[in-house]
């Protein structure tokens, strides 16, 4: 599979704009068509929320798909698919995606061995420094002195009342720092 064909008559990855929080059906419905390929990768992470911590999905590309077919033979089918708005365009522009983009992406999901699903777990270790997110000590900083993986929990040192305490705070509600992606 080339990764730019520039000629409409020779299937390619295009990104394809969904209807608001509609890219997995637009992706199921597309898949359903002869002769076309979607993909809509998603994330899967775990949300504090008021009823407790919860699963939350969403797609990785807020609005948009990717979809492989051939644009001389199936655009017009594509663009009026159930969820579809319309191709991602530059005025007359149609861009291409790599397939080596999307193969490296599908790659990295498979890996999980999730569908079409990234599981994102939080990450935090002994020595990070940490923002509490919400609750009644929201915005309070603080370093993590250990992590207790089995409660989903952290061990704290925050500067609080003019002291250094030690606090337990659920890795949930925590902002956690950024740290610069691996280098391959």
């Amino acid at each position: 599979m080339p990764d730019y064909t520039e000629d409409p008559q020779l299937p390619a990855w295009y990104c394809i704009r969904t209807h608001p929080k509609r890219e997995h059906l637009a992706a199921k419905s597309l898949n359903q068509l002869d002769h076309i390929q979607a993909f809509c990768p998603r994330l899967k992470y775990k949300k504090a929320t008021r009823r407790g911590k919860i699963w939350w999905v969403e797609a990785m590309f807020p609005g948009y798909i990717f979809a492989f077919f051939s644009r001389r033979q199936s655009e017009r089918l594509v663009t009026h698919t159930h969820g579809v708005m319309t191709l991602l365009k530059f005025g007359t522009y149609i861009p291409e995606i790599s397939a080596t983009f999307i193969a490296e992406l599908i790659q990295q999901i498979e890996t999980q061995g999730a569908d079409d699903t990234l599981i994102l777990e939080p990450t935090v270790n002994k020595g990070d420094d940490v923002e509490i997110a919400h609750g009644a000590m929201r915005g309070i900083k603080g370093t993590v002195l250990k992590v207790l993986p089995s409660s989903e929990r952290v061990k704290l040192l925050i500067g609080f009342l003019g002291d250094r305490q030690v606090i337990e705070a659920d890795i949930y509600s925590l902002l956690l720092p950024n740290k610069p992606l691996p280098k391959d």
